[in-house]
């Protein structure tokens, strides 16, 4: 088979994740693997993985952007992928334009994933209409079917977004190298009961409810430190201000650390003894979440979204009614005074999803048969 993947940009993200690791699987399975995007800082790892990338400006969203559907259906004229699977929405469009200009039984398959729970409107139902329209987890099938009752459920496949469990094994402990060089630069998470935030620092991520939290927590527990693990991006730099402003004047600025953004992902996951997942709005998957319980880590999260998907299979006891502060602190307490052990995770893992894909692929290309 010959897959080609649209895509914005190949920078950082879920999405740009997703679209690597099943480039990946082509190749090692034996087919032909094409991304077309702006570019981006991966573009070198997905070639040297075998892939071809070609670079076309389908990132803006803008009218300008319409330029690109003549240079895209020469891209797919050109290199004949039996499929074209987009992965974002101005992607989405200009291929739907693209592919309108090419006979009918030359036409690649059209296949979709719907990574995000994104506005309801005309703009957004482009995603549901291709022949398979993938959702990456139960909580985005609803959405689908709630949302865009034009899209046949026969045609949604849930195939969840995995993680590959030799990356954060079971149990994984970071090194004393890694140790040390933290305390340095940390020297307050000695000793301490660490509470993890991951993610980027944005408002929806729920560190109003980690504040909130930890001004019940050290009446009682002066070992307990959090830790903020994710950057701002310069256009959040005013929320950080404000997020710092508040540590400060509630007295917490010892008792929270913000560690910036952070390639060792995983050593800090392991390194803490709770992990949170507290945003405001269901998150369509939890891919931080099960790396945190993949090596070990307890996570506690609000009832809603794929966190709480991935916690009702792997870890219940971590569930919590949304936005229940009580319930909350309960549990996170609970958590300090008996230690829980999480199970080895054997669900959501990288080979199922791309295994479920490749299938997929094969099932389309060989209906027309």
């Amino acid at each position: 088979m010959k897959v080609m993947q649209l895509l914005p940009e190949l920078n950082s993200g879920g999405v740009e994740r997703g679209t690597l690791e099943i480039a990946r699987a082509l190749v090692a399975d034996g087919h032909e693997s094409l991304v077309v995007s702006n570019g981006g800082r991966l573009v070198a790892q997905l070639e040297a993985e075998g892939s071809k990338h070609l670079t076309l400006a389908i990132h803006k969203k803008a009218l300008s952007s319409l330029w690109q559907i003549r240079p895209l259906r020469r891209l797919i004229e050109q290199h004949q992928p039996d499929i074209v699977h987009v992965r974002s929405r101005v992607p989405a469009w200009l291929t739907h334009f693209a592919l309108k200009g090419i006979p009918a039984h030359q036409r690649p398959h059209l296949i979709s994933t719907v990574h995000g729970f994104y506005s309801i409107n005309r703009y957004s139902q482009i995603m549901t209409q291709a022949e398979k329209v993938i959702a990456v987890s139960d909580s985005v099938v609803k959405y689908i079917t709630d949302h865009y009752k034009n899209c046949p459920a026969q045609d949604i496949v849930r195939i969840y977004r995995g993680i590959d469990p030799q990356a954060f094994p079971h149990g994984y402990q970071p090194s004393a190298a890694w140790l040390n060089q933290t305390f340095q630069d940390f020297p307050e998470l000695e000793n301490k009961f660490l509470i993890c935030l991951p993610g980027r620092v944005t408002r929806l991520k729920g560190h109003e409810s980690l504040i909130t939290l930890m001004e019940k927590l050290l009446q009682q527990y002066p070992q307990v430190h959090a830790v903020i693990v994710g950057g701002a991006d310069p256009k959040k730099a005013a929320y950080l201000k404000e997020l710092e402003e508040t540590i400060q004047t509630k007295g917490l600025s010892e008792q929270m650390t913000f560690v910036g953004h952070r390639s060792d992902i995983r050593e800090w996951l392991a390194f803490s003894d709770v992990v949170l997942s507290l945003s405001n709005q269901a998150e369509t998957f939890g891919r931080t979440a099960l790396e945190a319980l993949s090596v070990g880590t307890p996570v506690i999260g609000w009832n809603r979204g794929g966190v709480a998907e991935i916690l009702s299979q792997l870890y219940p006891q971590g569930l919590i009614e949304v936005d229940d502060q009580d319930s909350l602190f309960k549990t996170v307490q609970n958590h300090i005074d008996t230690p829980q052990a999480v199970a080895p995770v054997s669900m959501f893992s990288l080979e199922n999803m791309c295994n479920q894909t490749l299938s997929l692929y094969q099932q389309v290309v060989q209906k027309r048969e």
